[in-house]
């Protein structure tokens, strides 16, 4: 068990700089389409589904308020819109909007060459990457529970 746990708290640091580095590399592709890393990944968040600020807020793991103040000048922008939430009164669902649809795609189509150039580089594989991905959502529903 010793081992299980180590292994665990080495694979959280590397998904730690994992994430530093793809975010240092998201904030300069952000800034060429004129827009922010935070902004990206609220949009990226909600593209498949509409979510209220809460359930963004721990997807991402932000805190609630920093995710609203993303998600108001969002919806100024035209870029998401605010819909009733059957679930809470008080916490509308967010959705995107064909104009923040149009804008994740460009910031996709800007760094699309560059993430198979550097996924290439590295020799993983798409299905290395679909493990890791399940390895790590029965981590997170592990830990949510």
């Amino acid at each position: 068990m010793t081992d299980l746990v180590h292994d665990y708290r080495l694979l959280i640091a590397d998904v730690y700089e994992l994430a530093g580095l793809s975010r240092r590399i998201s904030e300069r592709e952000a800034a060429g389409q004129g827009t922010t890393v935070a902004r990206w990944h609220v949009l990226s968040t909600v593209s498949e589904e509409p979510l209220a600020v809460p359930a963004i807020a721990r997807r991402l793991g932000q805190v609630r308020q920093a995710v609203q103040r993303v998600a108001d000048d969002l919806t100024e922008a035209g870029q998401l819109r605010a819909e009733p939430n059957p679930a809470h009164r008080r916490s509308p669902l967010y959705a995107i909007t064909p104009e923040g649809t149009r804008l994740l795609e460009r910031l996709w189509d800007a760094s699309g060459s560059r993430r198979r150039d550097l996924l290439a580089d590295s020799g993983v594989t798409p299905d290395e990457l679909r493990q890791a991905r399940d390895t790590l959502r029965r981590l997170s529903a592990a830990l949510s529970s």
